[in-house]
C-alpha cells in the first residue's frame, strides 16, 4: 500500500517539527530556502553574541536525527496547483521541479527586517549576513532601537550589557513596551532595561523609512509624534512590519493581510488537505500557533485527513508568553502567560533544558557538531 506523500513548505521552527511528526507515517518532502534551521527567535542574541546564539538556533538539518526519513530539498515554493494537488518548486539555479502532494503544510513564515527573509542561501552567505549586522552594532557609539515589541526590548537589553561603553536608546509608541504581553512582564522588564543603562523613550512612534526593513540604518530618526529628529549611530528598526512568505499562493487561501485563513483545525479556509501553521497561518491577531506547539497538532490532524480520522483545534492563548530578554550569561528569565517571571539559572539551561528538554525531548536527539562561521568578530 502507497504512503501518502506530505510536502512541508518552509523548515523554520515550527516547520521542522511538524515534518519529524510526520515523517513516522508518511514519505514527507521539506522544503527550505536555507542550509539548516535558521530560526528567527533570540533576536537579541543573535546581534551581540552571533557565535553563541548559532549553537541553538542555526542547526543543519543533517544534525537532527528525526529528519532522517525526510528528504530536505533547497528551493522556493513558486506555485501552488490546487487541482492538480502540486507545488512547483524553484531552486537558486532557477531549474523548477513539480511536486504531488496528498498533504501539505504550509509553514513559510514570514519577513521581519533584516532577520528573517525569504531568499534561498548557502551557509556562507547566512553567516556573512549574520557577522555584517553584529558589526554594525558593535562599532556604533549610540544605539537606537526603535520599537517596543519583544524584538526590540531583547535587542536593547543585549546591546547594553554586550556593549556597555555603547549609548543604547529605546523608543517605543505607547506608555509602555511589549504590550502584547501581560502588564507584569513590562513591569519587570523596564526595571532590568534600566539598570543596565537603556535609556527609555516612551510617547515616540517614528516615520520609518522604506529602508528601514533591509538591514540596520542610521540616523537622524524622524518622529510622527513631534518630537525633534533623534541622531544615532546605529538605527535597529523592530516596528513589527511583518510580511508573510505567500507570493506563491492563490488569493483565495488569503486574508486581506495575505497571512493564510485558517480554519480551527489549521486547515486552509478553502482546503482540507491544504494546512498552514506558524507567522504564516492567521490563527488570532498574535498568530500564536508558532510559539505555542501547534506542530503537534498540525501534524495530526494531516494524519486524520488522510486516514479519515478526528480532527483537533487550535486555542490560541490571549497573550504571549515566554522568554523576553533572552539567554544570559547566568540563565535564562522566561514569563508565564499571567507575567510571573520564573529563573532558569544557568547550570539547569546548559545541563538540563538544552540537551534534554530542547535537543532530546523537543527535537527527538541532535547530533554533536557546530555550524562554522567564516570569520569571528
Amino acid at each position: 500500500m502507497r504512503r501518502p506523500r506530505v510536502v512541508v513548505v518552509g523548515l523554520g521552527d515550527t516547520g521542522v517539527l511538524t515534518a519529524m511528526h510526520l515523517a513516522r507515517h508518511a514519505d514527507v518532502l521539506g522544503i527550505a530556502t536555507k542550509p539548516g534551521l535558521l530560526s528567527g527567535q533570540e533576536l537579541g542574541l543573535r546581534l551581540t553574541r552571533p557565535e553563541r546564539w548559532a549553537e541553538d538556533y542555526w542547526i543543519d538539518f543533517d544534525r537532527f536525527r528525526r529528519l532522517d526519513r525526510v528528504e530536505v530539498r533547497t528551493g522556493r515554493a513558486v506555485y501552488l496547483d490546487r487541482v492538480a494537488r502540486t507545488v512547483t518548486v524553484q531552486d537558486a539555479e532557477g531549474r523548477s521541479s513539480v511536486e504531488p502532494y496528498d498533504a501539505l503544510v504550509i509553514s513559510t513564515g514570514v519577513s521581519n527586517g533584516f532577520w528573517r527573509e525569504s531568499s534561498i542561501e548557502d551557509a556562507g552567505a547566512v553567516a556573512r549576513r549574520l557577522h555584517a549586522a553584529h558589526g554594525v552594532l558593535a562599532r556604533a557609539a549610540t544605539i537606537a532601537v526603535i520599537g517596543g515589541g519583544a524584538a526590540g526590548v531583547s535587542a536593547a537589553f543585549n546591546a547594553a550589557t554586550r556593549w556597555p561603553e555603547a549609548a543604547v536608546d529605546l523608543y517605543y509608541p505607547g506608555q509602555a513596551a511589549l504590550p502584547q504581553h501581560h502588564r507584569r512582564v513590562w513591569r519587570d522588564a523596564e526595571q532590568r532595561l534600566r539598570a543596565v543603562g537603556v535609556r527609555l523613550h516612551p510617547g515616540y512612534r517614528a516615520l520609518v523609512p522604506d529602508e528601514a526593513a533591509s538591514g540596520i540604518g542610521v540616523g537622524p530618526i524622524t518622529w510622527v509624534t513631534g518630537q525633534p529628529p533623534s541622531a544615532a549611530g546605529a538605527v535597529l528598526w523592530t516596528v513589527g512590519r511583518v510580511r508573510p512568505h505567500t507570493d506563491w499562493l492563490p488569493p483565495e487561501l488569503l486574508d486581506e493581510r495575505g497571512f493564510v485563513e485558517v480554519r480551527p483545525s489549521l486547515q486552509t479556509a478553502r482546503e482540507d488537505r491544504v494546512f498552514a501553521v506558524g507567522d504564516v497561518a492567521a490563527t488570532d491577531p498574535l498568530r500564536s500557533s508558532a510559539r505555542n506547539r501547534a506542530d503537534r497538532m498540525v501534524a495530526r490532524n494531516v494524519r486524520a485527513v488522510l486516514s479519515g480520522g478526528e480532527l483537533d483545534s487550535y486555542a490560541a492563548p490571549s497573550r504571549r508568553w515566554g522568554s523576553v530578554l533572552g539567554y544570559q550569561p547566568d540563565g535564562l528569565r522566561v514569563y508565564a502567560v499571567d507575567g510571573r517571571p520564573f529563573w532558569i539559572p544557568r547550570w539547569w539551561v546548559d545541563r538540563l533544558l538544552r540537551p534534554v528538554i530542547v535537543r532530546r525531548g523537543i527535537y527527538g536527539g541532535v547530533r554533536a557538531g557546530s555550524t562554522p562561521l567564516p570569520w569571528a568578530p
